[in-house]
């Protein structure tokens, strides 16, 4: 019985290090996702979780300092006990018992039961130990300026900028997605998976990388006949277009051709009488420097889906569309009037053939290249920028792992690439 006595405390120290252990494993493997999920349901232990986290230095703190003093406190009662049973001898036994009691019973045990319960592990202890860091408060904070200080020596700075947690989170979120999508089975699901991803990107990308070039962008000459102007929008493929006078660039209106049919049934059907001036609204220019994500916001606002892009001398550059943002987050939208990759061919040799102002992001997302998009936003502004000058018409370029073929060029301009793989034309 008096040994009993003797080793009780010893075990109740190494009960209360393990609650330490697991706790530290289970507060950072809980799943943050579902513990925002349960508080938002009104789980209260989720919420504490939650507070508890948003502190982690005070958190891991106080379980670092309570696991370590209470390890000691029991090695140096194991080390007392096993010498008054062994005498000087008993230091080596205290430290082999103790060894080996802490890290199967207080440090591997339980952490493995905590990795494997994480969630359920997290809301029962989470009442506990917010008691606890509320108690150790004092000590953490101590210790942790201590640390700071300390590590300031030696030029360590920690930081804490808004911007910095900003990008961190993304990244994170990026390397969740990334870390799904390569272990999705289901098609859905990698194409679910792959819209959260392009979401991010809404951010980091230029309205100049996702517009219609001017030189592919259906205009209305507001000179013209009326009846002509009727036939040209009835025979293109798009709702909104473009009106300019004179000069492409003196961009006066944009004309729907909703709004240019209830002026024809106004007018009874005299086309004659039209003044497309007035039917037309009035035009939205941004610059082309325009955040994706912000012109989204300003679709939404301003409950529009066209705008004019202009570089910082006015000029027209060419136009964005709200579908245009929307098919990068979910692909190419397309319908009957729609033109399936639009300037992209296939060759007889397995190669593609493409107009030089097709995107590199349309023909990443479509073939699943990996073709870098930072310097060049067209396939004809990667090869010049790879090759540092002009090239001419048959002269062949190899990178990224493509071979480039310069098929035709207007002036300095690209306009035709024949693009294959290397891989598929061997040594």
């Amino acid at each position: 019985m008096e040994i009993f006595l003797d080793i009780l405390p010893i075990f109740v120290l190494l009960t209360m290090s393990a609650f330490f252990s697991g706790s530290e494993t289970a507060m950072t493997a809980a799943s943050q996702p579902r513990m925002l999920e349960l508080e938002r349901q009104e789980v209260r232990a989720a919420g504490i979780v939650n507070q508890l986290r948003a502190r982690t230095d005070r958190l891991i703190g106080a379980i670092l300092f309570g696991n370590n003093l209470i390890n000691i406190l029991a090695s140096a009662l194991a080390t007392s006990l096993f010498i008054g049973w062994f005498g000087s001898g008993g230091v080596f036994y205290a430290t082999v018992a103790m060894t080996l009691l802490v890290l199967i019973f207080a440090e591997v045990m339980p952490k493995a039961y905590a990795i494997n319960n994480a969630d359920s592990t997290a809301l029962r202890i989470a009442p506990v130990l917010r008691v606890v860091v509320f108690l150790l408060a004092p000590i953490t904070h101590t210790v942790q300026v201590v640390v700071e200080a300390t590590l300031r020596v030696f030029g360590v700075r920690f930081d804490r900028r808004l911007d910095s947690e900003t990008k961190e989170k993304e990244e994170e979120l990026r390397g969740v997605i990334r870390m799904h999508s390569a272990s999705a089975v289901d098609p859905e699901m990698a194409a679910e998976r792959e819209m959260l991803s392009s979401i991010l990107d809404l951010g980091d990308l230029e309205v100049e990388e996702i517009m219609t070039h001017r030189s592919n962008v259906a205009m209305i000459d507001a000179g013209k006949p009326a009846p002509q102007v009727v036939k040209e929008v009835l025979a293109s493929p798009h709702t909104r277009l473009p009106v300019f006078r004179g000069d492409p660039d003196n961009i006066i209106g944009v004309l729907h051709a909703k709004d240019l049919l209830r002026a024809v049934q106004r007018a009874g059907g005299n086309v004659e009488t039209l003044n497309i001036r007035k039917v037309a609204s009035e035009p939205w220019f941004i610059p082309e420097t325009t955040i994706v994500l912000d012109q989204l916001r300003a679709f939404r606002e301003r409950r529009e889906h066209f705008a004019t892009v202009v570089d910082e001398y006015g000029a027209l550059m060419g136009i964005v569309t709200l579908e245009d943002i929307l098919e990068e987050i979910v692909g190419d939208i397309a319908d009957e009037h729609d033109h399936a990759v639009a300037g992209v061919r296939a060759g007889r040799d397995g190669s593609l053939v493409v107009d030089g102002n097709v995107t590199i992001r349309d023909l990443n997302r479509e073939y699943g290249w990996e073709l870098p998009d930072e310097d060049a936003a067209t396939i004809a502004g990667l090869v010049m920028h790879e090759a540092q000058r002009i090239p001419e018409v048959r002269q062949v370029f190899a990178f990224h792992g493509f071979r480039f073929e310069i098929l035709r060029r207007k002036g300095y301009r690209i306009t035709s690439i024949r693009v294959s793989s290397l891989e598929d034309q061997g040594d």
